[in-house]
């Protein structure tokens, strides 16, 4: 086989070929995630061959001075370590199974551990659920299976150029770039851990340099235009959903700072009690810093010597010359508190103004053959650096060192596509609560390097981020993502929470009053909504239960549910005809649900792979989940084990079998058996009938979809209501 290779043509063998590859997409070095159309040469690729993602990611860990350290959470708001070290193998192998390149799970208990991490939902919302977290020992076991079975993948799987989002290779490449993601993070969750549970470590060595901090200037920047977004049929490098379609905007000239905000030049702010001056501080930012009470930035000690920082696994004198790092809202109020002394309208830059500034310094991403021109990539230390020591034109620091704060909650570009595998990267985060950072850090490697990407996180959220300012007569402009404009996300918003259509009542709220109901006197403490959707079920079922949980594959669908019982308000769009559309809004208040969103909670989970917290219910609800599971017959005939004796456990499907949810022969009814109709109601009593009793039905019940203002898909569910009895 022949591989064009900038300039030269290499043959090259495939099987030597996959592995360079991965090689490259291992490596902490390889500064183009992988250049798609024009691999490298086994020349070129040999300096790299001993350096592996999987290695440096576990490298990270062993700043962990002891096994405790694992499980101590570092902050109250994410799990422990011992999660992350588990949870970048598993993505690997629930991407593998959702893509169908393997059928088999390495760990099931395991996987149902690490399966999905947490987005600080809120400041102050802490995390009490108890996890009975594996040894270390074992987490790294598993580790090496992962890493077994992607290497054989890498050996076998056939590979054609250019890798697009349909390959078999994407989700390896996924996984590479989550688990690059989750090195920065973990990271940063080392550095928030107490220093008795860290140690420095040879191959993770800070900066060292410091000295007097340069005074920061304005530069004019001139008025242009930034057209930026990927096209999925024109692929360079791998990227994630949110990096697609298209964006223009038109720049009017502004002035933006020469340096990064340094220690430095925060400290004024600090010591003018910027911190407890209210009028710097939005109205989210005032409710975080009451709750924290903060004062100062995060990682800024106070020492009788002096002032300290905190980075990675140690204290170090204040080295004042480098970027101050803090979340948004400290960012935002500096900026106001600089507005109010210069009398100039000082902000942070938008998405588009950081664009600008990228073209007009004339920057591209990260050379192939050599090091980065920033302090990225890991190419120089492990830490931040002084402001003043990598210039790009006239400013410092417009990638590298440590990520910038931008004005720009998160949008989606024109065109913007979900990839099936991995829908809860980006949507999840259109709510704008979460804001753009660009630019990247020290440890900011692969996608994260490249100016393309699009990381947002909450703007009370701790990275390896600071910040730099603009001056603006023009006000920041704010990409409207209020709205849920994907169709099958609106169209079950509507199910869910919309109008009734043929007189056919509301789908999930009947079948919440008819579980009721069979519930009778049985004690109604918990419930599981199993397959919730948008979890208009859930809400309705927590008038009469204690507390309700709603667990779904999607996480698109469970934000549905989270942004009512955060924010009691729900906004979409219908399709009418064409492009025509209607915006709709429903309220918890109108639908008399408001008082029962502090019973309920949402979690993203595999109903064949539940985690094992997920049991004791007095209610399990299953609403035409069946025909839609990989392996139905796994949940089915477990499913006992996470109800109560007299339980009930209520089930409903339109028994829709197809191939594309369930293989055939996993199918539990709907075909010839013996040369007899087997429907799925057989193959429920066969499975159920071991440890349940039937109390009711089958029923038909009725439900209508809307599709456009003319078309509705009409359907009859059945139902069937179990009683465990052992």
């Amino acid at each position: 086989m022949i591989y064009q290779d900038r300039g030269a043509i290499i043959p090259i063998k495939r099987r030597i070929y996959h592995q360079i590859i991965i090689r490259i997409c291992h490596s902490h070095y390889f500064n183009e995630p992988l250049y798609l159309t024009a691999p490298i040469s086994a020349l070129n690729a040999k300096k790299y061959e001993d350096i592996f993602t999987l290695d440096r990611y576990e490298q990270l860990f062993e700043t962990l001075r002891n096994e405790q350290a694992y499980y101590k959470k570092p902050i109250t708001l994410r799990h422990p370590l011992i999660f992350y070290l588990g949870h970048t193998a598993t993505f690997f192998v629930n991407k593998l199974i959702l893509a169908g390149i393997i059928t088999e799970r390495i760990n099931p208990r395991l996987e149902s551990i690490f399966a999905v991490g947490v987005d600080e939902m809120s400041w102050d919302d802490l995390d009490s659920t108890h996890y009975e977290w594996p040894k270390v020992e074992e987490v790294r076991v598993y580790r090496k299976a992962v890493r077994a079975l992607v290497d054989k993948l890498i050996d076998t799987l056939p590979l054609s150029l250019p890798i697009t989002w349909e390959s078999a290779w994407w989700p390896i490449l996924m996984g590479i770039e989550h688990e690059r993601i989750h090195l920065e993070t973990s990271s940063v969750l080392i550095r928030q851990h107490a220093l008795e549970f860290v140690q420095p470590h040879p191959a993770w060595q800070p900066c060292r340099k410091s000295g007097i901090a340069p005074d920061n200037a304005l530069i004019q920047v001139p008025a242009g235009t930034v057209t930026v977004g990927k096209d999925r049929s024109n692929q360079q490098h791998y990227g994630w959903d949110n990096e697609y379609g298209s964006h223009t905007g038109d720049i009017p000239a502004f002035q933006a700072s020469k340096y990064l905000v340094s220690n430095h030049e925060f400290l004024p702010f600090v010591e003018a009690d910027g911190y407890h001056t209210k009028k710097y501080w939005q109205e989210e930012g005032r409710s975080w810093q009451t709750f924290t009470q903060a004062t100062h930035p995060t990682f800024w000690i106070k020492k009788d010597t002096g002032w300290h920082l905190r980075i990675m696994t140690e204290e170090v004198p204040m080295p004042w010359d480098w970027p101050v790092e803090v979340n948004y809202h400290e960012a935002k109020a500096f900026c106001n508190w600089k507005a109010e002394l210069s009398g100039q309208p000082a902000r942070l830059p938008t998405e588009d103004e950081w664009y600008r500034l990228y073209d007009v310094v004339q920057l591209s991403d990260v050379p192939f053959n050599a090091p980065a021109n920033g302090n990225l990539h890991l190419d120089y230390y492990a830490s931040s650096c002084p402001v003043s020591e990598f210039p790009h034109g006239e400013f410092f620091d417009i990638v590298g060192n440590a990520w910038q704060w931008t004005e720009t909650p998160t949008y989606p570009f024109a065109g913007f596509d979900v990839h099936p595998l991995y829908d809860d990267f980006t949507t999840p985060t259109f709510d704008n609560q979460h804001n753009l950072i660009k630019g990247g850090s020290w440890i900011a490697c692969g996608n994260e390097s490249l100016h393309s990407s699009r990381y947002a996180f909450r703007r009370h959220f701790f990275q390896h981020a600071g910040f730099r300012y603009v001056v603006s007569d023009a006000p920041a402009t704010q990409p409207g993502s209020n709205y849920e404009t994907d169709k099958l996300l609106s169209e079950y918003a509507e199910f869910h929470y919309g109008d009734i259509y043929f007189n056919v009542p509301n789908f999930p709220k009947s079948l919440a009053e008819i579980a009721i109901a069979a519930m009778g006197d049985r004690p109604k403490r918990t419930a599981l909504d199993l397959g919730c959707a948008s979890g208009r079920s859930t809400f309705e079922l927590a008038r009469e239960f204690d507390h309700v949980t709603g667990v779904d594959f999607s996480a698109r669908f469970i934000g549905q549910g989270v942004q009512l019982a955060q924010h009691g308000i729900l906004r979409y769009t219908l399709t009418d005809e064409g492009d025509l559309v209607s915006y709709k809004e429903r309220t918890l208040k109108n639908l008399d649900l408001d008082h029962v969103k502090h019973k309920v909670e949402f979690y993203q989970g595999d109903a064949c792979n539940l985690k094992p917290i997920f049991t004791d219910y007095d209610l399990i609800l299953a609403a035409n989940l069946i025909d839609r599971l990989y392996d139905p017959a796994k949940l089915l005939n477990s499913i006992h084990s996470r109800i109560k004796p007299g339980g009930l456990l209520m089930i409903t499907s339109p028994y829709t079998w197809l191939a594309d949810h369930t293989k055939k022969e996993a199918w539990i009814g709907g075909f010839k058996r013996d040369g007899e109709n087997f429907t799925t109601f057989d193959g429920l009593k066969e499975i159920l009938n071991k440890h349940f009793r039937l109390i009711q039905g089958p029923q038909p019940l009725p439900f209508v979809i809307r599709e456009t203002k003319r078309k509705f898909q009409h359907t009859l569910s059945e139902i069937t209501i179990w009683e465990k009895i052992s």
